[in-house]
């Protein structure tokens, strides 16, 4: 059962990793770099200053400590599992398209990348209010495009990215709940 999950994301991945072409490698580059989403958290951190003004201090800890999850989890489970990324497994590494000669680190279960994009989503989504549901597309569309990015580059396993984008959505929905409960007992202070 093992050996066969394994053969079809291995499977999965060459054929999704074999879609590329010039334009989509600089825009896959573009969309795994962590600073070019700058102006998209910026805008994040704007909308729920407007929401919570007063307790936005706690809104930059939610997300920092959510952030710091993400990172330490997918790092701990990559030294945990030791599965290669495509790029570093001797078998297929050959057959993996890679872009500007980026290969990575030496693991990659779970995404660290899927993690964090998947729970800055999840948290604007449970923190802005019904009236921003306009953000939930938005949200998602830039978790997805991060989290194929990974794939795109051969640095991930489909089932890298599924994973990091359930833990991330669990962190970003537990970040949201955490808020809510401190801002509560604050509240009542």
């Amino acid at each position: 059962m093992l050996q066969a999950l394994n053969q079809f994301d291995t499977s999965l991945l060459l054929y999704l990793n074999s879609l590329h072409s010039p334009f989509f490698d600089h825009v896959m580059w573009l969309a795994s770099d962590k600073f070019i989403w700058a102006p998209l958290y910026i805008w994040f951190l704007w909308l729920l200053y407007r929401e919570y003004p007063k307790r936005f201090w706690l809104i930059l800890a939610s997300v920092a400590l959510m952030i710091l999850a993400g990172d330490q989890l997918s790092r701990l489970f990559k030294d945990m599992v030791g599965r290669y990324r495509p790029t570093h497994e001797p078998a297929i590494q050959q057959l993996v398209h890679t872009v500007n000669g980026y290969t990575g680190g030496a693991y990659s279960f779970f995404s660290g990348h899927a993690t964090n994009s998947f729970a800055v989503a999840l948290f604007m989504i449970m923190m802005l209010p019904e009236k921003r549901r306009y953000m939930l597309p938005l949200t998602l569309a830039y978790a997805v495009l991060v989290s194929y990015s990974r794939i795109y580059l051969g640095v991930h396993y489909p089932i890298d990215i599924l994973t990091g984008a359930v833990a991330g959505s669990f962190i970003g929905w537990g970040a949201s709940k955490a808020y809510r409960y401190t801002d509560l007992r604050l509240s009542r202070k």
